[in-house]
Formats: C-alpha cells, sequence, structure tokens
C-alpha cells in the first residue's frame, strides 16, 4: 500500500508537469503522423515509380530509415545538421522550438519510412481495374492515383495507420534525450525531485497506456463507421 501511496502523493504535487509532457507528448506525435504520412504516401508512390532512378532512391531511403536506430537519427539531425551550417530557425513565441523541431523532423523522417511501405502495399490491393477504368474516363495517371486509387488505399490501411500514431506515442519518450519536455523528460524531471523513482515509472507507464488505449478504441470506432459507409 505504501507504494500506491507514494504515487498518488506524487500525482497530486506532480500533476501540472505530467500534464505538460501529455500535452507536448501528443503535439509531437501528431505532428510526426502527419508529416510521416506525407513522406510516406510520396514515398510510396515513388517506389511504385516505373521511373528506375526515382523508384531506387525511394527504396534507399526506405531501407536506410527502416534499418538504422532512431537515437541515431535524432542525433545526426539534431547534433550534427548544425555541425554542417543546417540550423533550424529560432521562433521567440515557442520555447525550445528548435528542439521540438529535430524531433518532429528526426521523427517524421523515421515514421514516413514504415508508412511508405504501408501504403504501398495498400496500393497494390487496390483492384487494378480501378485505375484502368480512371484512365478510361480520361484521368491521367496521377489524377487516377491521387483521385481513385489513394481513397481506397488509405481506407484499407486505416487500422496500420493507426498502429503508427500508437507506435510514435511510444517511441517519442526517444527525444526526452535532447531536452523536449515530453512525458518521459517531465518524469525524470520529478523523479529528480522526490527521488521516488519506481513511483514516478509507474505513473509515466500508466498515462502512456491510456494515451495508446484510447487512440486504439477511436480509431476502431473510425475503421467499424468506414465500414458501415462503405456497405
Amino acid at each position: 500500500m505504501t507504494f500506491f501511496t507514494n504515487v498518488w502523493s506524487t500525482l497530486s504535487k506532480y500533476y501540472s508537469f505530467f500534464l505538460e509532457g501529455v500535452q507536448n507528448t501528443l503535439i509531437l506525435a501528431f505532428f510526426t503522423v502527419l508529416f510521416g504520412t506525407m513522406l510516406g504516401i510520396l514515398l510510396a508512390v515513388a517506389k511504385l515509380s516505373n521511373f528506375k532512378p526515382l523508384k531506387g532512391l525511394a527504396t534507399a531511403y526506405i531501407e536506410f530509415f527502416r534499418g538504422t536506430p532512431l537515437m541515431v537519427q535524432l542525433m545526426f539531425i539534431f547534433y550534427g545538421l548544425p555541425m554542417i551550417g543546417v540550423t533550424f530557425p529560432d521562433v521567440p513565441f515557442i520555447e525550445n522550438f528548435q528542439r521540438f523541431a529535430a524531433g518532429i523532423v528526426a521523427m517524421s523522417l523515421n515514421s514516413g519510412a514504415y508508412v511508405a511501405e504501408v501504403i504501398r502495399s495498400g496500393i497494390q490491393a487496390v483492384d487494378v481495374g480501378q485505375m484502368e477504368a480512371a484512365r478510361s474516363l480520361g484521368f491521367k495517371k496521377s489524377q487516377s492515383m491521387i483521385m481513385v486509387v489513394l481513397p481506397q488505399a488509405i481506407k484499407n490501411i486505416l487500422p496500420a495507420l493507426g498502429n503508427e500514431f500508437v507506435t510514435v506515442i511510444k517511441e517519442s519518450s526517444i527525444v526526452s534525450v535532447i531536452g523536449i519536455a515530453d512525458l518521459m523528460y517531465r518524469t525524470n524531471g520529478v523523479k529528480a525531485k522526490n527521488y521516488k523513482t519506481l513511483e514516478c515509472l509507474f505513473i509515466a507507464a500508466m498515462i502512456y497506456f491510456v494515451l495508446t488505449f484510447v487512440s486504439s478504441r477511436l480509431i476502431s470506432l473510425m475503421e467499424r463507421r468506414m465500414r458501415r459507409g462503405h456497405k
């Protein structure tokens, strides 16, 4: 009972720290999935292209970012790019914007590689007759892809994209190493104040669980509604 008493007292005293961490984690996850999905669509289309140099470039990108640790990518972007003169702009009204930008860019580049493979499989699952029918109606190939094939593919891969959002929420804890005040960073700050390591980690774990559980249920609800609408 002492453990749970300490958990409650820690949460009651430092709840504002945890709330700020949750807010920053959700902001980071939202923009990562947004930009990662946009990048993933471009990479998927490029990989399915008949233009071999473009296809090879997209394939190399996907294999590289899927085959190297996110930690290395994050460190390279945050510490390595400034060494070669590439820096993120400083926005006065957004605290630690450069750190946030580096975290979002690193995670979006990484997420885009995984999303690209998901979208590629979704596009290939759409009947080829859909593209042929659109072309027969006078659509260009790009128009057919954007207006006919992609909407059907995204509907089919919505669960996988939802899983990517859940994964990003959990993996976002890695950005604490560059000083972004996400949930894990704030948890470490509370640990340094009250020295209750296990209790703080338990609180963080429960918050991550709630975030991912709620996200999963919302995605399942969207999937069911889309399935009913399709019928």
